[in-house]
């Protein structure tokens, strides 16, 4: 899909699409004079920019007013952009509603947990469930698609822009008049929720579905299974507000794909991406770094967490930084090469599109320090040479359009509803980070130069070896079964502490913890055993834990202790199980032993699956190897992981990016990336 998003623009000498990967940002011209508009076209061509997202804050100029448009402006720039072979991205441009809407329709804007409402003058101050403003919104999208549906510049439809990036939860009296009818198609009747809810507990039972309410400002912790079902709720409710947009397109423009820019990194947990999935016609992403000492893992984590949700197929990278961003504490530069590795590891993991916030730097608004592919300094710096070099960069891989992610023998699972269920409060302890303790393990199997690929429940685990389901904590029966099978049809699980103690309505699983999971591990728990921050338990493999602990209680006679506790209450019991079953093994490890500690518990997980690193012992580590494979060939991608000069020796293959020394081994300068293509078979 993506990789003919621009086949009005380019074709080959058969008249086919000519693969390409795409290159651009987000383009607000309507900050500008007319005069810069040209000049942007021109640059453009220079930086080798085929495609750009152009009107997502755009409403308030194309609508002045509830019966006034203005669309000359975007007319001419949808003109300029085709007339200098530049895709669009449409937007709907109903990510921000303008003042007048919101004068005139105050009941739209959200309102938080405490009652207050959130009022214009930053973005996203609507609510997801109001019907004024889907109403309005619709119109907008209506009128957009009615005046572009043949405009050869127009290459995909881009819904809203962020959605729940900052409203995500909205407690109005439109969200409880929404919630309810969620629940009752749901539950269907009230003694089904009231089964799930567990109102029997702080006498909550409810008689009437107009008593129930989102989990507002209560005088204690609220109901669990009603905060879990309202993060259930808030993510359907943006669903459908990109349902109801698409469905406005795709009958105005139905040969125009759809989709919308996810948010696949850390902090960004309320929208159930794995499941939002299927609602697009490929999937996009925006992603920040966020400094921190796993900072490029983290990149590489969500990169890779966008092809599990995408299937392994090709994704577009709707946005991410040339450089600084303008919302941290401290923003930092990035250095000389980031740009490139950053890009190119998005594009190692199956991105097909490359794209910036933003093409022009602002000289006003909030994000006027935000960087940009044209900063304030202008074209004559190193921040647009490096966007130049870039675009070349993808130029040489085109071949690489349109291939898919090649399956590691190692998966990674991740679980919206269990990062929902395992942070709420009243829980053992309120120091688990599900998200951390996911990248830790990718950590650990970059560091020993093993590919993983991170997947999502409901794909075909079987395609891996080894599957780890870090704080899988909410398991319901039919997961149980299926995670059973896997292991007993050869596969090799590994799971931790805190997984399997829950059902899908947060109820626990009677009879000692891991609940679901605990005959197939072949251990009981009788107690958690959380440790005080800063408090950390030695094991007699010398590893350290922390956060967490078990007592262990092995219940099967196949299940071999790999590691016990030598310090702490549980001194002398089991740490680390592997019970093997079937063909294959089911493993638990019961305490957080971070990204090194794992490193070296891992090859003794790996061992019965037989998981080695492709790469030359020399190079584990420090280098990340991922491969694409398609039509154009198999592609090997090596990250330098470091800041210092790597060789990689014993490879074969053409290389098209990146050099080789005098013996043949690939040279990668440090922040560097290599790519090798081999034939495919």
């Amino acid at each position: 899909m993506i990789s003919t998003l621009l086949s009005r623009q380019q074709r080959g000498p058969d008249g086919a699409p000519a693969p390409r990967l795409l290159f651009g940002a987000d383009y607000n011209p309507e900050q500008w004079p007319r005069e810069v508009w040209e000049e942007d076209v021109r640059l453009m061509r220079e930086a080798g920019v085929n495609v750009v997202s152009l009107a997502i804050f755009s409403w308030a100029r194309i609508q002045p007013g509830p019966d006034a448009w203005d669309f000359a402006w975007l007319d001419e720039v949808m003109d300029l952009l085709h007339e200098n072979g530049v895709g669009v991205d449409l937007a709907t441009a109903t990510a921000s509603p303008p003042p007048w809407l919101t004068t005139a329709h105050p009941e739209i804007l959200p309102v938080t947990d405490r009652g207050e409402t959130l009022w214009p003058g930053a973005r996203q101050h609507w609510r997801p469930t109001s019907p004024v403003f889907r109403e309005h919104a619709l119109r907008l999208v209506r009128e957009m698609a009615t005046r572009y549906a043949g405009h050869p510049a127009l290459v995909a439809w881009h819904v809203n822009n962020e959605l729940g990036c900052h409203n995500v939860y909205d407690y109005s009296d439109d969200a409880a008049r929404a919630f309810r009818d969620w629940l009752r198609a749901r539950y269907g009747t009230l003694d089904a929720l009231n089964h799930a809810w567990g109102t029997a507990f702080w006498s909550q039972r409810y008689s009437d579905w107009e008593q129930l309410l989102p989990p507002r400002l209560a005088a204690s912790h609220p109901n669990p299974t009603q905060q879990l079902d309202f993060k259930r709720f808030s993510s359907d409710a943006l669903k459908d507000h990109l349902r109801a947009e698409r469905a406005v397109l795709r009958e105005v423009t139905p040969g125009v794909p759809v989709t919308t820019n996810f948010m696949v990194m850390p902090g960004t947990k309320g929208m159930n991406y794995a499941d939002w999935a299927g609602e697009v016609d490929f999937v996009a992403n925006d992603h920040y770094v966020v400094p921190s000492p796993q900072d490029r893992d983290e990149l590489s984590f969500s990169a890779n967490l966008t092809s599990g949700i995408a299937g392994g197929r090709p994704w577009f990278l709707m946005e991410h930084s040339t450089s600084a961003v303008n919302w941290q504490p401290v923003n930092l530069a990035k250095r000389p090469g980031e740009l490139a590795r950053d890009s190119l590891t998005h594009v190692a993991h199956g991105a097909d599109a490359v794209c910036f916030f933003q093409w022009r730097q602002s000289a006003a608004g909030a994000e006027k320090y935000h960087s940009a592919m044209v900063p304030h300094a202008g074209a004559d710096s190193d921040l647009f040479r490096a966007v130049t070099a870039l675009g070349d960069t993808l130029k040489t891989l085109a071949p690489v359009a349109g291939s898919e992610r090649e399956p590691a023998g190692v998966g990674i699972l991740f679980d919206w509803e269990s990062w929902w269920a395992s942070e709420q409060d009243s829980h053992p302890t309120s120091l688990l980070d599900y998200h951390q303790e996911a990248l830790d393990w990718y950590s650990a199997l970059l560091a020993l130069g093993i590919r993983a690929d991170v997947v999502t429940t409901g794909t075909d685990l079987s395609r891996h070896r080894v599957l780890i389901a870090p704080v899988l904590h909410l398991v319901p029966a039919e997961l149980a079964k299926d995670l059973t099978r896997y292991a007993e049809q050869g596969g090799h699980l590994v799971t931790t502490y805190f997984s399997g103690v829950v059902d899908e309505n947060d109820h626990v699983w009677l009879g000692g913890y891991p609940g679901a999971l605990r005959d197939l591990l072949g251990i009981r728990v009788e107690e958690f055993g959380p440790l005080p921050a800063g408090r950390t338990v030695a094991l007699d493999d010398a590893g350290t834990g922390g956060l967490w602990t078990d007592h262990i209680t092995v219940t099967a006679p196949e299940t071999e202790v790999l590691a016990r506790y030598r310090t702490g209450t549980y001194a002398g019991h089991p740490a680390v199980t592997r019970r093997p079953t079937g063909s294959g093994s089911a493993a638990y490890v019961s305490t957080r032993l971070g990204a090194d500690g794992l490193a070296s518990l891992l090859p003794r997980l790996l061992e019965p699956a037989g998981v080695v690193s492709e790469l030359p012992a020399e190079v584990r580590g420090s280098v990340e190897a991922t491969v694409r494979r398609g039509p154009g060939g198999r592609f090997l991608f090596l990250v330098n992981r470091t800041d210092e000069a790597v060789t990689v020796p014993g490879l074969a293959g053409e290389v098209l990016v990146g050099g080789t020394d005098a013996d043949g081994a690939v040279a990668l300068a440090p922040r560097d990336v290599a790519v090798l293509r081999t034939p495919t078979g």
